[in-house]
């Protein structure tokens, strides 16, 4: 498979849409965790914890919601370049399959394998 026989039209859309996906659920995460209340007069330490414990979750949440923006804004800059299908490691075709399962990936299976093991 070629760069040319990728439908970038097709890639944009679904880029886009998952675009709008993630940013609505970190939105949506964003206005469920507020700040902990430690005042312990009227929370228990229990539930301090849970609410603090909650928070954290609610932090890692969000940051991989902003790694997976970055993942596919990084995607997006790689379609309006002409770059989009093209490892970033190699230069190699990305597989179309692997790119139809995960569309914001950047590299081969072949060195996305070395990556892992490095």
């Amino acid at each position: 498979m070629s760069r040319q026989d990728i439908d970038i039209a097709y890639f944009r859309s679904l880029l886009e849409g998952r675009r709008e996906e993630v940013l609505t659920r970190r939105d949506e995460l964003r206005k469920a965790s507020g700040t902990v209340d430690l005042d312990q007069a009227r929370v228990g330490r229990l539930s301090r914890m849970d609410a603090l414990q909650q928070q954290a979750l609610a932090k890692a949440a969000d940051s991989r919601w902003v790694s997976e923006l970055q993942r596919i804004d990084s995607a997006l800059v790689r379609i309006r370049t002409g770059e989009y299908g093209c490892c970033q490691l190699c230069g190699e075709d990305i597989a179309q399959k692997r790119l139809v399962a995960d569309p914001g990936v950047a590299t081969c299976i072949t060195c996305a394998g070395l990556k892992e093991k490095t």
